[in-house]
């Protein structure tokens, strides 16, 4: 099942860190949106990015 879906400035907030962190890791291809609008805003699944940031902190170590 699919969690809910957040905009990218819940997201950031959830994850202490900037909007605009997170659209630097979109154009790096760190991380991709779930969901992305015909208007071009981005929703989010937050604890799949959770999940995806914890695995590549680890794949770093």
């Amino acid at each position: 099942m699919v969690g809910k879906l957040v905009p990218t400035g819940v997201l950031a907030r959830e994850l202490g860190v900037d909007v605009r962190t997170l659209h630097r890791w979109v154009k790096a291809e760190l991380l991709v949106p779930d969901l992305t609008t015909p208007g071009g805003h981005m929703r989010w699944n937050v604890e799949r990015v959770r999940r995806e940031l914890r695995e590549q902190r680890r794949r770093d170590e």
